[in-house]
């Protein structure tokens, strides 16, 4: 089955290059050139979307933020410049990669094969029980407690993911960011913290069980 690819972009001419060059790669391609069409476009259930951070009515961000709620897939935010601050807006808003214009093709297509190759290990697994109110189901990358849906965005589910599958171990910010958003990306390990507050504070909405703990100086792990 051919994966599905969105391009958002303001530029019609950046839509129609990269579209061309992804169909001939044997993807599907849905477009759109504002925030409007991204948000209809989106329903649609694509793979990975490729989104303009600069892109009007709205912007990419808040694009992003809208649709993190329901998208689960990966975002790559395409932009012109980047500022740290930027990346980590972009990263918070539920971003997982960045692509600076002018860019590669060929390293595009190989960050978006990358992206979606760790999608499809991420739903080998099964459901597990953690203790009697809490689940985790990793083949649907969700998480219940006393069978109620918390409400993780993708990179949360993410972070979730790689500590509970390895409880008692610590990983510090920096293995975390690389594991999670990889070597490669346009950010840094400052994010980790700010989805690890995030992650605590929907899961405390539901249980008082610490299920990530802190490590002073170490990092975080997963309650054993």
């Amino acid at each position: 089955m051919k994966k599905k690819l969105l391009i958002a972009d303001d530029e019609p001419d950046i839509v129609d290059m990269l579209s061309r060059f992804f169909e001939a790669r044997g993807y599907e391609i849905l477009r759109a050139h504002n925030g409007a069409q991204t948000l209809k476009q989106a329903e649609r259930r694509p793979d990975l979307i490729l989104l303009d951070v600069h892109m009007p009515k709205p912007d990419g961000l808040s694009v992003c933020r809208q649709i993190r709620s329901h998208v689960a897939c990966p975002i790559l935010f395409l932009t012109a410049r980047i500022e740290d601050s930027d990346k980590i807006k972009g990263f918070a808003a539920g971003g997982d990669d960045y692509i600076v214009k002018p860019f590669s093709l060929l390293e595009l297509e190989a960050r978006v094969a990358a992206h979606l190759r760790r999608e499809e290990r991420h739903g080998d697994s099964g459901k597990i029980h953690f203790s009697r109110e809490l689940v985790i189901d990793y083949s649907e990358r969700a998480l219940y407690i006393e069978e109620r849906r918390i409400p993780l965005v993708k990179k949360e589910f993410d972070i979730v993911e790689l500590l509970s599958q390895n409880p008692g171990q610590t990983f510090d910010k920096e293995r975390i960011y690389e594991r999670i958003w990889g070597f490669d990306s346009e950010g840094d390990s400052s994010v980790v913290a700010e989805h690890i507050r995030r992650i605590r504070s929907k899961l405390a909405a539901y249980t008082d069980v610490p299920w990530i703990e802190t490590v002073w100086g170490g990092g975080y792990k997963w309650k054993k």
